[in-house]
C-alpha cells in the first residue's frame, strides 16, 4: 500500500540517491537488487500504476541483454538469490492471508462500529439493521477457513478449489454427528492453523498424483483421489496436529500475557519495529486469525500497534529538534499516515535513516504495549493499526490512552537521545 518495488536490471549509488531526491518520496529501502521506494498511501498507487504502464509501452526496448517484458523471469531469478529457506516460509504464509486483509479491514471496522454503538444505547441491539451490519461484520471471519484453503492451495501449487473443499469438510458442522475409533470430530478444530497444514498437504499429493495419473484420467482421478486421500488423512490425523498447534499457540499468547502482563508487553511491543525491518512479523498473521477465531479477539495486535505509535512521537521530536527543511516536509507528510496505522514512510523516511530515533521509537512503543498488556485489550480484526484499530478494540479508553504514552515515551526518548541532524552534516 506505500510503497513502489522495482528489481533493477542495473544499480548504482547514483541512482538510489536520485530516487532520494525525488519529490514526494519518503525513502528509499534496499534489499538485495531489489529496490522500494517509499512513496505513502495512494500515491503508491498511482505511481505504481504509471511505471506498469511505461514498462508495457516499452515491452521491446532491451537494456543489456534482458528484455524489460522478461520482467517475470528477472524477478524470480533475483528474488531466488535473495530468499532464505526463512524469509520463503513467511512470504508463503504471508501471501496466504493478504489478499484477505480488505475483507478484515472492512468486516473488523463494521463490527468494531456497530458494537461502539450498542455500547452507547444497549437497546440498538435489537435493531434489525444492525442486526444485519453484526452478520456482515462476521462475514470474513465465518468464511475465513475457506479463504484461507483456497489461497494456501494456490500458494503452494496446488488447485485453489481443492483446497477449499479440503477446508469445507475440515468446518462442515456435520463432522461433530460422526465418531470414528471413539473419537468425535470437532468441526474448525485448530482453525487456519489446520487449514495450512491440509491444504499444503493436499497440493503436495496433487502434484504426484499429477505424474502418475495417465494424462487422459488425470481430470477425473486427480482431483478425487486427491480429496479423498487428503481429506481423511485431514480428519484423522493433520486437523488434531493443526488442533494441538492452535491450542498451544493460544494458550502460550494468553498466560504470556496475563502472567507477564506489561513486561511482556514492553518487549513484544519493543522489538517489534525491528521485527519489522527483517520480515518476520508475516509470521504473526496466522496467529492472530487463530486467536480471533479461537476467543473473538486478538490481545497482541493492540500490544504491537504501539510501535507505530512510538514511531509517531520519535518523528515529531525529530521535526522540532531538525534543522533540515526536507526532513520536517518528509514528516508531515507521513505523520497522518503513521497516526493511521501505515508505519513504512516514517520508518524509511525518518526513524531508520537516522538510527537514534528509529530506538527512541521502539522505547515508545515499549512502553504503550506494557499499558495495553496490563489491561489485556483485545481486538476484533487485523490488517489495521492505530488510530482505526480502536474501533474494533474491547476496551477504546484504554487503547486510545496506550497510544497517547507511546507518543509521550516515543517524543520524550528520541529528545533525549538525539540525532544527527542531516542539515548539520
Amino acid at each position: 500500500m506505500t510503497r513502489l518495488r522495482l528489481q533493477l536490471i542495473e544499480k548504482n549509488d547514483y541512482m538510489i540517491e536520485a530516487l532520494k531526491k525525488i519529490d514526494g518520496v519518503l525513502g528509499v529501502n534496499e534489499d538485495g537488487d531489489e529496490v522500494q521506494v517509499i512513496l505513502g498511501v495512494g500515491r503508491a498507487t498511482t505511481v505504481t500504476t504509471a511505471v506498469n504502464k511505461i514498462l508495457e509501452a516499452t515491452n521491446n526496448v532491451k537494456v543489456g541483454e534482458v528484455k524489460i517484458g522478461d520482467g517475470k523471469a528477472l524477478h524470480e531469478k533475483i528474488r531466488k538469490q535473495n530468499a532464505t529457506p526463512i524469509k520463503l516460509f513467511f512470504k508463503k504464509i504471508s501471501s496466504i492471508f493478504t489478499p484477505l486483509i480488505p475483507g478484515f479491514i472492512a468486516c473488523g471496522l463494521i463490527t468494531g462500529i456497530v458494537g461502539l454503538l450498542i455500547k452507547i444505547s444497549p437497546e440498538l441491539a435489537n435493531n434489525e439493521i444492525l442486526k444485519l451490519a453484526m452478520v456482515a461484520g462476521n462475514a470474513v471471519f465465518w468464511g475465513m477457513n475457506l479463504f484461507v484453503g483456497i489461497n494456501a492451495a494456490k500458494i503452494f501449487g496446488g488447485t485453489p478449489i481443492i483446497g477449499g473443499v479440503l477446508a469445507a469438510l475440515m468446518t462442515h458442522p456435520a463432522l461433530a454427528d460422526i465418531n470414528i475409533f471413539g473419537n468425535s470430530f470437532v468441526p474448525g478444530r485448530g482453525g487456519v492453523i489446520s487449514v495450512i497444514i491440509v491444504a499444503g498437504f493436499g497440493a503436495w499429493l496433487e502434484s504426484k498424483l499429477h505424474k502418475i495419473i495417465p494424462e487422459m484420467f488425470d481430470l477425473f482421478l486427480t482431483p478425487l483421489v486427491t480429496v479423498i486421500i487428503a481429506g481423511v488423512t485431514a480428519v484423522l490425523l493433520l486437523q488434531p496436529i493443526g488442533g494441538a498447534i492452535s491450542d498451544a499457540i493460544g494458550t502460550a499468547a494468553t498466560t504470556a500475557i496475563q502472567s507477564g502482563g506489561a513486561l511482556v508487553g514492553f518487549i513484544l511491543a519493543g522489538v517489534w519495529l525491528p521485527l519489522v525491518m527483517l520480515g518476520i512479523h508475516q509470521a504473526m498473521t496466522p496467529i492472530h486469525v487463530d486467536l480471533i477465531s479461537q476467543f473473538g479477539v486478538t490481545i497482541l495486535l493492540p500490544i504491537l500497534a504501539m510501535a507505530g505509535a512510538g514511531q509517531v512521537g520519535a518523528s515529531i521530536a525529530v521535526y522540532f529538534k531538525t534543522k533540515n527543511k526536507f526532513l520536517k516536509k518528509t514528516i508531515i507528510s507521513a505523520l497522518p499516515v503513521g497516526m493511521m496505522g501505515v508505519g513504512e514512510p516514517l520508518i524509511y523516511g525518518v526513524t531508520f535513516p537516522l538510527f537514534k530515533p528509529f530506538i527512541g521509537a521502539c522505547i515508545g512503543g515499549a512502553f504503550g504495549g506494557a499499558f495495553i498488556a496490563n489491561f489485556t485489550v483485545g481486538a476484533a480484526t487485523l490488517g489495521i493499526s492505530g488510530l482505526p484499530l480502536a474501533a474494533t478494540t474491547n476496551n477504546i479508553p484504554v487503547y486510545l490512552m496506550g497510544l497517547v504514552i507511546s507518543y509521550i515515551a516515543g517524543f520524550i526518548a528520541t529528545w533525549f537521545i538525539g540525532f544527527d541532524d542531516p542539515a548539520e552534516l
